[in-house]
């Protein structure tokens, strides 16, 4: 019997014992081929030599300084690294333990900068429906997936949200992707009038919709129109790239293909690519400047901030990506995988639209492809194609509540950087085996 609570108290897993490349074995020596990087996080695979080998130097020197006595070189070269490819008008980081963690810190930041600028009134954050920012109680309050949100509401701070750009069920026949856009942003622009424009703090924003949406991609110009309606409103733009930023999509930053920069910005994940526990905070110079001219401090702390270790795994895994010009390879492999989904579901009765960038895509299951009705909830059809893909030796990360927190079911397929053509061909069969066989009783 088990002494941990995990995540599924009636599940079993099997205990993973090595991982190589693009693999995972278990302790029953089964091979499952990671198409999911985990959760989006191991962008290098398993056991990347290079980064191991950072690590281990990093050990012998030291291990943990706590941040309230020292910074360490580590800490400062990754920072520089960091700063030196963020978007415009970003100058410094402020480390965290995870993408929970650093949502709640730019939240903090949002509120503080409010603060230290004399508009102690901005109290008020918008985010968008169907969102995901995390699980910690500031993270799920501007999160927009209600199934997440339901039983802790009342510990939850007031939040205010908006329509997310899911081009699949939110588009009208007669609106162009431009168009959509245009209507996405004045739905903000009449929120933020609605709440008070000298009311809001930020606005709070996934470049590309993550796990519970399933690599939603805005329309043209959606971004550029955001960041002009929370510049002339006083607002800050916070962008949540946790999951889909640090290459993911073939650029560094997602907000880049984008043509905007944000005020902040969070990334976790593809940042230390699994090796540590490791987040950040990537901060505009406006927002640094306010706290150095006011209070003199960012009145916020976890103990391993900062962490040798976790700093050093992170500062390699960036390393490899430049070195390696892995970038390259999400983007060429990203269209095979592209290609190979469309041509394995693109007539699949059952899938209802492919989408997503780079090697962050997802497919969406629907019980009629004329009417994009979803599978009734009850089948659970998310989890049985986890468990069918895992039977398979594939990892893919499934999610159920697509729609609206309860109903629709997608398959997320965020494999790390190193994969090669052969093995996305090998993901996308695996995975039609895994859809059909979880179909076969229930469409």
């Amino acid at each position: 019997m088990t002494r941990i609570l995990h995540r599924s108290i009636a599940q079993d897993y099997p205990t993973a014992v090595s991982g190589k490349g693009v693999t995972i074995r278990d302790a029953e020596g089964r091979d499952y081929i990671d198409a999911s990087g985990g959760a989006a996080v191991s962008c290098l695979g398993h056991s990347h030599p290079d980064v191991l080998a950072a690590m281990h130097a990093q050990l012998d020197q030291l291990a943990y300084a706590h941040t309230s006595f020292f910074t360490t070189k580590v800490a400062e070269q990754l920072g520089e690294t960091l700063i030196a490819d963020a978007p415009a008008g970003m100058g410094h980081v402020y480390y965290v333990s995870g993408g929970s963690e650093a949502v709640e810190a730019a939240l903090k930041m949002a509120r503080q900068y409010c603060v230290e600028i004399g508009q102690p009134q901005r109290t008020k954050f918008i985010a968008r429906r169907q969102s995901y920012h995390g699980n910690t109680l500031g993270a799920l309050a501007v999160g927009g997936n209600e199934w997440r949100r339901k039983q802790f509401a009342p510990l939850l701070i007031e939040t205010h949200h908006v329509s997310a750009p899911f081009d699949y069920r939110g588009r009208r026949a007669d609106e162009s992707p431009e168009q959509y856009g245009e209507r996405l942003a004045q739905e903000l622009e009449a929120e933020i009038i609605r709440l008070g424009p000298d009311t809001v703090i930020g606005f709070i924003a996934e470049t590309v919709g993550g796990a519970t949406a399933g690599c939603i991609t805005a329309p043209p110009g959606y971004f550029r129109r955001v960041r002009e309606i929370c510049d002339r409103h006083g607002v800050l733009l916070i962008l949540d790239e946790v999951m889909c930023g640090m290459g993911r999509t073939g650029t560094l930053h997602a907000c880049t293909q984008e043509g905007v920069a944000p005020d902040l910005m969070t990334i976790a994940k593809g940042l230390g690519g699994g090796f540590a526990p490791i987040g950040a905070v990537l901060v505009a110079d406006r927002v640094f400047d306010a706290f150095r001219s006011g209070s003199g401090m960012f009145q916020h702390g976890h103990t391993y901030l900062g962490h040798p270790l976790a700093c050093a795994a992170a500062l390699a895994v960036q390393t490899v990506i430049k070195r390696d010009s892995l970038l390259d390879n999400v983007k060429a492999q990203g269209a095979h995988l592209a290609r190979r989904l469309n041509e394995r579901f693109g007539n699949h009765h059952h899938v209802g639209d492919i989408r997503g960038r780079g090697l962050f895509q997802a497919i969406e299951l629907v019980a009629d492809r004329g009417t994009k009705e979803t599978f009734d909830p009850k089948h659970k059809l998310n989890a049985r194609i986890k468990r069918e893909a895992m039977a398979r030796g594939l990892m893919v990360y499934p999610m159920g509540g697509t729609v609206d927190g309860v109903h629709g079911d997608h398959v997320l397929i965020a494999p790390p950087f190193i994969v090669d053509h052969s093995t996305i061909d090998v993901i996308v069969d695996r995975l039609a085996e895994a859809v059909d066989a979880s179909l076969q009783d229930i469409a």
